[in-house]
């Protein structure tokens, strides 16, 4: 690590700041989804705060012009497009039909779908501690979700579907490292999916009320926001510095279910959350410890 970049990631508490900042802005996206509830399609309601959040992409459009995309790269932005945008309807279809604290806890499996799917996909060597995380990981979401004790509902199989396309998403997206600027791939990443989403969404379509289409434009907002602030934890200190923090969007969670959507607080869900979570921390470590990190942290696959 040279000077200048220790220099950049060497202020911890400002990197847990800004993680605790990105923390209460995504935390606001799943509060907001949650009080837009399930009366809109999911597909509509992910079209829609995808179509709202274009505004922000304003900024973006001289770099997009600029780009010279190849075919290939093309065709990876149009894969990453679909994944993404099947793993967002399952996302809003979860977050309408099971509790705010679920839907958070079952999202920290999307590092460790990345972390499979490097290996099986692209022949990435698994050590013998990153398959103990990953275990571990298994059986946090074994706890969370406790088959043969309680229901498994459709938003669980969503939320766990969710997490598989989000991960594909990440992957499609590590293959466009080097090739374009972050600033085309976050264009393009809400140009298609908005644009692959869009059938879905006309296919039922539901007149939404103005109070509804400001909620969703709040998603968007807070959405955007987190991305940022996000961005400026990773600047200010190392991810074993801040990945321990996302955990108390857990916390967040569980609370604002329960105060404000009447939600059963499960201790079982903290529990197998914070297995899954210490599962990541751990795999994150050990790729901070080999100087190469190709596991994404907890946020990064948000809507």
């Amino acid at each position: 690590m040279t000077e200048a970049r220790a220099s950049e990631t060497g202020r911890p508490v400002a990197g847990v700041l800004w993680m605790l900042a990105t923390g209460v802005n995504f935390v606001m996206v799943t509060a907001l989804v949650k009080l837009v509830g399930g009366r809109i399609p999911a597909a509509e309601s992910a079209f829609l705060r995808y179509l709202l959040g274009l505004v922000f992409l304003v900024p973006m459009i001289k770099p997009l012009i600029a780009a010279r995309l190849t075919g290939r790269v093309l065709a990876l932005f149009t894969a990453r497009g679909a994944a993404h945008t099947f793993g967002v309807i399952l996302w809003f279809y979860a977050m309408a039909n099971i509790p705010m604290a679920e839907v958070t806890a079952i999202n920290y499996l999307n590092p460790v779908f990345v972390t499979l799917g490097a290996a099986l996909i692209f022949r990435e060597r698994l050590a013998a501690r990153r398959i103990a995380a990953i275990v571990v990981a298994l059986l946090g979401a074994l706890v969370i979700l406790r088959p043969g004790l309680r229901e498994i509902v459709p938003g669980h199989v969503a939320m766990l579907g969710a997490a598989s396309f989000f991960a594909a998403s990440y992957l499609l997206a590590n293959r466009l490292a080097g090739s374009v600027r972050p600033v085309v791939v976050v264009a393009m990443l809400s140009i298609t999916v908005t644009i692959g989403l869009a059938p879905f969404a006309l296919a039922n379509w539901v007149a939404p009320t103005p109070a509804e289409l400001g909620w969703l434009f709040g998603v968007a907002a807070f959405a955007t926001a987190g991305h940022y602030t996000m961005t400026r934890a990773f600047a200010a200190a190392p991810l074993t510095v801040t990945q321990p923090v996302t955990f108390l969007q857990l916390v967040w969670s569980v609370l604002i279910g329960a105060m404000f959507f009447a939600e059963p607080v499960d201790g079982f869900v903290i529990l197998g959350g914070g297995l899954i979570l210490g599962a990541v921390s751990f795999i994150t470590w050990r790729e901070a410890m080999l100087k190469r990190r190709v596991t994404p942290v907890v946020n990064e696959a948000k809507i």
